[in-house]
């Protein structure tokens, strides 16, 4: 088979790679801009689901299964994907543990108060009764919107600190590290109940604004907001109203709804927000993780047989 990717892994990660399949063509690019030229080639797509587009497929006359090397699908050309027949599957699963543990330590970050520390230090000042009182996680209650394999990760680690867990999912059904599980219906329940309030959920169209001024208004006055999913789950101006008048009293945000974010932007100078940059599921093994993913639908693939992992619905986009 002849396998494109319009991304590049390290040297060492291609040799193995290329070592697993010596009877297949692997042709290795840092961009579907340079890849393009052998697309009417490829049986096989691996991308992190950015780059294509309509008339892309249409290009790739061979191709059977295209593999995005992330959990996000939303610019994804499904329509023209359908119309193909084209298999598609995702690196859902690898992202638990760097978002899981970026979620926990900011969490810690807040109830530390780790930025006024920081500050002190910077001002070599030595004051231990001006420190705001530090927190616990303690018995503090984490709300998850969306658990899933990062959302039940979250509670795992949660647990540990001692935390009860409550979350959201679309069927209601248990986890095992959730103490109680809601539906998107009884999402004012979550929202009352948090202490802090993490959202996993990717963005569709059940997601899209899904949080509103109604259900910051039963928040509590020192609920902690935690974005790791999808910048589109609240209205920008909503959020920074929720902060501005007290209904919430911090919120750390990793994805935006428009990436970079600008650097005249009011988040970034506000008191009461965190910014990364879209960072939570950085990892160094990332790529090596999705090319396990890879690996095993390959051999399923080549065995032709039907039972992919992170199987993908076009109509669904997920």
């Amino acid at each position: 088979m002849f396998i494109l990717s319009t991304l590049l892994p390290e040297p060492n990660l291609i040799q193995e790679i290329q070592k697993m399949y010596p009877s297949d063509q692997f042709s290795f690019y840092k961009s579907m801009d340079e890849a393009k030229k052998d697309l009417d080639k490829a049986e096989v797509l691996i991308t992190y689901g950015e780059d294509l587009t309509p008339g892309l497929i249409e290009q790739a006359k061979r191709l059977k299964w295209i593999m995005v090397m992330s959990a996000g699908l939303e610019l994804m050309p499904f329509k023209a994907i359908m119309q193909k027949g084209v298999l598609v599957t995702n690196a859902r699963g690898i992202h638990k543990i760097p978002m899981a543990e970026y979620t926990i330590s900011m969490m810690l970050h807040i109830a530390k108060r780790n930025k006024q520390l920081l500050t002190q230090q910077q001002d070599r000042n030595w004051n231990r009764l001006g420190i705001i009182p530090v927190d616990e996680l303690h018995g503090k209650t984490v709300g998850i919107l969306g658990v899933g394999a990062i959302g039940g990760e979250i509670a795992r680690l949660a647990k540990a600190f001692n935390m009860k867990v409550i979350g959201l999912n679309r069927s209601g059904k248990d986890h095992e590290y959730v103490d109680q599980m809601y539906k998107y219906e009884e999402l004012n329940t979550i929202c009352s109940t948090a202490d802090y309030l993490v959202s996993v959920l990717p963005s569709t169209n059940e997601t899209k604004y899904l949080l509103n001024e109604s259900h910051f208004n039963v928040m509590k006055n020192e609920l902690v907001f935690i974005n790791i999913g999808r910048g589109d789950l609240v209205k920008e101006e909503v959020l920074l109203h929720a902060l501005n008048t007290n209904k919430i009293s911090h919120a750390i945000l990793d994805v935006f709804e428009q990436e970079p974010l600008p650097k005249d932007h009011p988040f970034w100078a506000h008191e009461k927000i965190t910014v990364t940059p879209h960072i939570s599921s950085k990892t160094d093994n990332y790529l090596p993780r999705s090319f396990e993913i890879f690996n095993r639908n390959f051999t399923i693939l080549k065995q032709g047989g039907t039972e992919f992992i992170n199987k993908i619905d076009p109509e669904r986009g997920y």
